[in-house]
């Protein structure tokens, strides 16, 4: 049973920095794609950020030049470094992993990052 346990999320002024982090348990395998997720209220879950196994990586518009993902393929684990934080970031933040030819997506519980002063 794969479990994605987010972490790192809280409160943060604007401007100020948050460093996620999610790490799997349960797979055998490494993931093929790692990525994050987000819902703000009364938003539709959007992309932020999906690191494809061997280097590829995809930004949304909104974070790109402030959020940098990195993963480590040995654990299973995926980070979300957010710099420059603004209001308009503050959402629930979920993981996400796929294996590679496998339809199904994995999620975590996510976690909260509210950006206010």
């Amino acid at each position: 049973q794969v479990q994605l346990v987010e972490s790192g999320g809280g409160l943060v002024q604007p401007g100020g920095s948050l460093r996620l982090s999610c790490a799997a348990s349960g797979g055998i395998f490494s993931f093929y794609a790692m990525g994050w997720y987000r819902q703000a209220p009364g938003k539709e879950r959007e992309l932020v950020a999906t690191s494809i196994r061997g280097g590829l990586l995809n930004y949304a518009d909104s974070v790109k030049g402030r959020f940098t993902i990195s993963r480590d393929n040995a654990e299973n684990t995926v980070y979300l470094q957010m710099n420059s934080l603004k209001p308009e970031d503050t959402a629930v933040y979920y993981c996400n992993a796929r294996y590679y030819n496998d339809p199904r997506n994995y999620w975590g519980k996510g976690t909260l990052v509210t950006v206010s002063s």
